[in-house]
């Protein structure tokens, strides 16, 4: 049983309302999901939020099927089916094919060890509360990846991380 309160526009928060509204552009739903429809019982966390997700989208450099992938990557360790089942989606969306979701999720090969670098350190690093060794930041450096794009892999990881721990928070229901 969800423990917030699930919104709709029109009983939402005064300060949630324009921002629901906004959600709705990138909702498969054509409607707020349960996760911004209780996020929107508090104005803070529903801009928190929102402010991550425009945050990655207008500066982010690693593209959205990259994107997409260490957000997979972060859920599955976070352990949440809603949001595992949201970024894989997103995920296969962005042209992952089944077996690349299922190995983004398990940690096991992509078929691209470039790839693999990258989601095995943010799969490390949410397992081990933003920790990563030098031998698998190194491996990631080896493996072509800039110090910039390390930086910015954490932004995904920050993203996914909130969101998943809200949905366990909130305790909320699956609605996708």
């Amino acid at each position: 049983m969800s423990r917030i309160p699930t919104h709709t526009i029109e009983d939402a928060p005064d300060a949630s309302r324009a921002i629901l509204r906004d959600v709705i552009q990138f909702s498969p739903t054509g409607r707020p999901l349960n996760l911004h429809a209780q996020m929107a019982h508090s104005p803070a966390v529903l801009v928190a939020y929102t402010s991550l997700r425009a945050a990655t989208a207008e500066h982010g450099t690693l593209g959205p099927k990259l994107s997409a992938a260490l957000m997979l990557a972060t859920a599955a360790t976070v352990g949440n089916d809603y949001v595992v089942g949201i970024t894989g989606r997103l995920a296969q969306m962005n042209g992952w094919t089944g077996g690349q979701v299922e190995a983004l999720q398990t940690g096991t090969t992509t078929g691209d060890a470039k790839i693999d670098s990258l989601t095995g350190l943010v799969k490390e690093a949410t397992a081990n509360s933003g920790n990563v060794t030098d031998a698998t930041w190194t491996a990631a450096q080896q493996a072509g990846w800039t110090d910039e794009q390390l930086v910015e892999a954490f932004a995904y990881l920050g993203l996914t991380v909130f969101t998943g721990y809200f949905l366990n928070y909130a305790q909320t229901a699956l609605d996708v």
